[in-house]
């Protein structure tokens, strides 16, 4: 028997050379994707570095159908993060070894697991939110920065001591350098190139975590690391010192910055909306809940999520696309759609108030078998967080214009970093 391959049929999309599509993608990356999407529809082709031929997709039925259909048909991206991240990381890890993989890291990010680190939360939070001034207009990203990242190094790594002061050193640094090369071009020679840098660092890295490691083994703590060096594979074997390197890596890349960044996303929009401030002061946790997923879907920090074509000829909705193209899921774009979301330029929380977004459409964390398996460790912290903050401070209102999106490499973050001004609540009402 023969079989028989389905002629490719591809949605149209710009012409220009690879390498001025991919300036149009690096200069212009949210505004040029509405464009496109303007011109061509909610489908279109395009050729850029990194990524190849790829199809951009923001239609709901063909997203939905993208993350159900199973690793024979579409799977993880021969290029990916885990060039950045390393090569045991969940980024780079496809079919079966995925899927065995994840089945280990999914325990520690729920139930009372998650409960356990809400108190590590809170005192990071009461800790830098101490430090904020009065009545002058700061911003706060990188206080929110500190925040998941000192919380992430206690409760995944269990790093305290030393190994916490370096790891808090070494990491910012890191992790914005490996933001951006990880969607730049940049081969991995040549005397003078950043890569030699990142892997100075990486190996700093690897050192520091080597001995929490060793810690971890001869006094186990409440976090993800000593669960992770318990865990065992089905064939009772445990992971190794590369795989925990590595998936620590992708914990922290993956929850540190994006959950800073759209924490600083969150006080950008409720300062441009009183009324909302007004009702959080008397709510019971479920307008907060509903605020959270609203900035997420109105101010994504990722805007693509991907798969890679393993089967010639695989019909996805309209198109028949071949083995080796790129699909781009495009969060942003559906994230707009009013025909997904009805009204979707207005910020307004009360669409998810008692009802829980579908998550083929709402899609910060991603979506499918390689949704962001940190997912609600994250949306933890962001609640704790800004429970906190409203319990502490009162947010001044501004009738400024909402921030642009600035790009930071991987996360898309208010250009003027989240600004805001604060005044601090008293027992006896507000100061």
């Amino acid at each position: 028997m023969t079989t028989m391959t389905r002629p490719a049929v591809l949605p149209p999309g710009p012409t220009a050379p690879r390498a001025v599509q991919g300036a149009y993608a690096l200069t212009q990356p949210l505004r040029g994707m509405r464009r496109l999407k303007e011109r061509y529809g909610d489908a279109f082709t395009v050729n850029v570095p990194i990524f190849g031929n790829a199809v951009v997709i923001s239609g709901a039925a063909e997203i939905k159908q993208l993350f159900t259909s199973g690793p024979e048909l579409v799977d993880n991206l021969e290029v990916n993060l885990g060039r950045v991240l390393g090569s045991r990381s969940m980024f780079a890890l496809s079919g079966d070894e995925h899927k065995r993989q994840r089945k280990l890291l999914v325990p520690p990010f729920h139930g009372r697991r998650l409960a356990a680190y809400e108190k590590i939360v809170e005192e990071e939070t009461a800790r830098e939110l101490a430090s904020w001034p009065e009545g002058k207009a700061f911003a706060t990203l990188p206080s929110m920065m500190r925040i998941t990242l000192n919380a992430i190094l206690r409760a995944v790594f269990g790093a305290e001591g030393a190994e916490f002061a370096e790891l808090r050193e070494l990491l910012p640094p890191f992790v914005t350098l490996g933001s951006r090369l990880a969607v730049l071009p940049i081969p991995k020679k040549g005397r003078f190139n950043p890569w030699r840098r990142f892997e100075r660092m990486r190996r700093e890295y690897d050192a520091i975590v080597d001995r929490l490691i060793i810690k971890a083994r001869d006094e186990p703590k409440d976090d993800v690391l000593s669960m992770l060096l318990q865990t065992r594979y089905d064939d009772g074997s445990g992971l190794s010192r590369e795989e925990i390197s590595d998936q620590l890596l992708t914990l922290l890349t993956a929850g540190h910055e994006t959950t800073a960044t759209t924490l600083a996303w969150a006080v950008e929009r409720l300062r441009r909306h009183p009324a909302l401030l007004a009702e959080l002061q008397d709510d019971d946790g479920k307008l907060l809940d509903a605020t959270i997923l609203e900035v997420q879907r109105t101010r994504p920090v990722i805007d693509l999520t991907a798969r890679q074509v393993k089967q010639d000829g695989f019909r996805l909705g309209r198109w028949t696309l071949p083995k080796g193209y790129a699909v781009l899921v495009s969060i942003a774009l559906i994230h707009d759609d009013d025909a997904v979301f009805p009204h979707a330029a207005a910020f307004d929380p009360h669409r998810f108030a008692g009802a829980r977004p579908d998550l083929s459409q709402w899609i910060p964390f991603g979506g499918g078998t390689r949704r962001c398996l940190g997912a609600a460790f994250a949306t933890m912290e962001m609640t704790v967080v800004l429970r906190t903050l409203l319990r502490d401070f009162t947010l001044v209102p501004t009738s400024e214009p909402g921030e642009r999106w600035h790009s930071r490499g991987v996360a898309y973050a208010p250009a003027k970093g989240g600004r805001v001004i604060v005044r601090r609540r008293t027992t006896g009402g507000d100061s």
